[in-house]
């Protein structure tokens, strides 16, 4: 496969062919830079191996301890919540309580992004789940500031 030689101006084209309402569904847009293919298959050593599992172990616990949260955050739900994720308007006003300062900052980026509110609600949902993988019992500017890094960064104004 060989690397886009297209213009900017064509790539901006392509890229405002994915709708607002497209784009508002997705939580996370991540950069994933390109992996030179001889990289690919190369061995890792042991050690960087072992770090990796070790990692992976890391993260593992931690999404767990995330999950164990939110379960017993919505254990007396009447729609039988499970995820962060499946917080309606109603819920995230209930179960996601911010900070002045959290709520200013969320605020101040929903205008300079024009965040839609089915956006503004994914920022807030993510935002918990980042205070949960932290083991923050509130969402803090921190966790609405790295929610937001999640938007995508170049087809914002869709």
């Amino acid at each position: 496969m060989r690397r886009c030689v297209c213009a900017p101006s064509a790539l901006e084209r392509y890229k405002r062919k994915i709708s607002g309402p497209i784009i508002d569904r997705i939580d996370m847009w991540i950069e994933v830079s390109n992996i030179p293919h001889d990289k690919l298959l190369e061995n890792d050593s042991k050690d960087k191996e072992n770090k990796k599992n070790k990692e992976s172990e890391k993260m593992k616990k931690n999404i767990l301890r995330a999950r164990a949260i939110q379960k017993q955050r919505f254990k007396n739900t009447k729609r039988k919540i499970k995820t962060n994720s499946e917080m309606n308007g109603k819920d995230i006003n209930h179960f996601i309580n911010l900070p002045d300062n959290a709520q200013k900052i969320l605020n101040n980026a929903a205008r300079s992004m024009d965040l839609s509110p089915r956006a503004y609600h994914r920022v807030l949902k993510l935002s918990r789940t980042i205070a949960d993988l932290s083991g923050s019992e509130t969402v803090e500017e921190n966790h609405i500031l790295e929610a937001l890094q999640y938007r995508p960064k170049q087809i914002q104004e869709l």
